[in-house]
């Protein structure tokens, strides 16, 4: 297993909140009796700087546009919870969320505005001219609440309690979307939108907020006006990567110059353990997190943030990200979390406490390939993506302790009361390390299974993928009772050991889903022998019941296929889930 990453890596500060606890219903709170009916924040349009440098590499499209324009928050937190409901029969719903105080009132967005979860929809609205005054393009941005950001003044909270991005998985089912009162968040995510086509050359962007939301969020009609320089650099095999902030991708190669923490993104795509699918498979969605695509395991850097400006001061930060002298960016990059130093003595027992709600989801991302190293030439293989997600109330805790000498690790879950104790334990099966190129760590046993039905929906063929390393790669509903907005374990640097571990902790939070992406040998489906016609791939979490659960009636998502084509030249159509197009 690998966990990829997107070609065009998020923008994403690190976040270094603590976990939140979600308050159910709370889009349906209303202000305390008495109480004064809360203000809305105010909002304003500000660029960073007054021109900025975009490179347009050989042979791209155009050019991926940061122009460091930010919108600062004052008078309190900006704050959405966007939801849908879990059979994605209707269109999800978008509300703000207005504090005050002990006091909140929920306004409800006007349609149009919210159509997935990737941000507000047109948000931005932006003219290219050039030396000579002439318009060249015009173009609209979405906007992210959860992107880069930092604080405006020195009193602003220290760190932000919101996710670091704005989910991509098409099955996302809620999130939630912040700002914190004094700071200010990039309007652009710059390798995530459409590039446009700028010729090398000098222009003025005139950025401005669109009318509707100008109205709604009752802003200034303040544009900003930023100098462009359009610019190809050299091909200096990569010495420029620091300046530029990326490169542009080998065939294969993920890009990993800006990884960024996401999450919850991020959000977070998925593990994977191919460089990326074959001609004619679709391009890996950007899934709300830190290993978009299908890339090599590699740690991942964040990017920082613009300098802000206060006042006409610039607010001062360092090349690492924090809060401390010198620098405010408002981020923080976690520690790793630990398993324990000792396996769990006594007897094992399941108290009466709350539990994780493991559920899956319907695959996605699906494609015919001719396989990957080590799958037989000439063959064909129906691959996918597929993510278990974690409903709560709990999170998921699972510790793998090793015998020494032995090859398997024996593993435990954790149970927790509501302050946070320990308060027991029980066996869940074993890890084992995988040795493979690409996967290089330990996997639970049985978290989650794979197979291909017939449109009977009989078993025909089934995944050898069963175990896997936990990681919280997608955010997919953190709207949930005590979903974490900011988990730990997001990427392999913060989870799933090395060789010589002795003992191994992995986590799946509240709200957030562990997506995989099946385009190695054993993970997808060799159809090549199979007649033309419907079938149903079937996602089943904890399928031997290992892992204690509030509910093991929702363990089970299918997604209907259609088979076409002949032996080596094999096609898939995929019809929407209800209205989740995405195949």
């Amino acid at each position: 297993m690998t966990r990829p990453q997107h070609s065009r890596t998020r923008r994403s500060a690190v976040a270094g909140a603590a976990a939140l606890a979600v308050v159910a219903g709370v889009a349906g709170a209303a202000p305390v009796a008495g109480a004064a009916t809360p203000t809305a924040p105010r909002l304003d349009l500000i660029a960073a700087s007054t021109s900025v440098t975009l490179n347009r590499w050989e042979g791209e499209p155009g050019v991926y546009v940061d122009l460091g324009t930010y919108v600062t928050v004052e008078g309190g937190p900006l704050e959405f919870r966007v939801k849908r409901a879990a059979d994605y029969k209707t269109p999800l719903v978008a509300q703000q969320i207005i504090h005050k105080g002990g006091t909140t009132r929920v306004k409800t967005l006007p349609e149009g505005m919210v159509k997935d979860f990737t941000g507000l929809q047109d948000f931005l609205q932006i003219t290219f001219t050039d030396a000579a005054g002439k318009k060249v393009l015009s173009t609209s941005e979405s906007f992210c609440p959860n992107n880069a950001s930092g604080r405006i003044r020195p009193d602003a909270p220290a760190t932000s309690k919101y996710p670091e991005s704005c989910p991509a998985n098409p099955f996302t089912l809620g999130s939630v979307w912040g700002v914190e009162n004094g700071w200010a968040t990039n309007t652009s995510r710059q390798y995530e939108g459409t590039p446009v086509d700028l010729a090398v050359g000098e222009y003025t962007a005139t950025v401005s907020v669109a009318k509707r939301y100008r109205e709604l969020f009752n802003m200034a009609d303040k544009p900003q006006t930023v100098k462009v320089t359009v610019r190809q650099p050299a091909d200096d095999g990569g010495a420029g990567l620091a300046r530029s902030g990326r490169k542009p991708a080998a065939s294969g190669a993920p890009d990993q110059a800006m990884a960024g923490h996401s999450m919850t993104g991020g959000s977070m795509a998925g593990h994977s353990m191919g460089a990326g699918p074959k001609a004619g498979a679709p391009a890996a969605a950007a899934h709300g997190g830190h290993h978009d695509g299908r890339g090599a395991d590699a740690p991942t850097t964040p990017e920082l943030p613009h300098v802000l400006k206060n006042g006409g001061a610039a607010v001062s930060r360092s090349a690492q990200p924090g809060d401390a002298t010198g620098r405010n960016d408002g981020s923080r990059v976690k520690p790793a979390l630990k398993a324990a130093a000792q396996r769990p003595t006594g007897r094992a027992s399941v108290p009466d406490v709350p539990k994780p709600d493991l559920r899956a989801l319907p695959a996605w991302d699906i494609a015919i390939t001719d396989g990957e190293d080590g799958d037989i030439a000439g063959k064909d293989y129906l691959a996918f993506s597929a993510n278990v997600w974690n409903a709560g109330p709990a999170p998921l805790v699972v510790d793998g302790f090793r015998t020494p000498g032995k090859d398997l690790m024996d593993a435990y879950q954790y149970y927790y009361d509501a302050s946070g104790k320990q308060v027991g334990y029980s066996p869940s099966g074993t890890m084992e390390w995988d040795a493979r190129v690409g996967h290089e760590h330990w996997h639970f046993t049985d978290f989650a299974s794979y197979r291909l039905l017939s449109a009977d929906q009989s078993e025909i063929v089934r995944s050898g993928k069963e175990a896997f390393c936990l990681a919280n790669t997608d955010a997919i509903d953190y709207t949930v009772e005590n979903a974490n907005w900011a988990p730990y374990n997001t990427d392999l640097s913060t989870a799933c050991g090395v060789e010589n571990s002795i003992s191994v902790r992995e986590v799946l939070d509240v709200g957030s889903g562990d997506t995989y992406t099946q385009y190695r040998p054993g993970q997808s489906f060799d159809v090549t022998d199979l007649p033309n016609g419907t079938y149903y791939i079937q996602v089943i979490a904890n399928p031997e019941h290992r892992l204690h659960e509030t509910d093991l009636s929702n363990n089970v998502a299918l997604r209907k296929v259609v088979l076409k084509g002949k032996p080596g030249a094999r096609t898939v159509t995929v019809p929407p889930h209800h209205l989740i197009t995405a195949p």
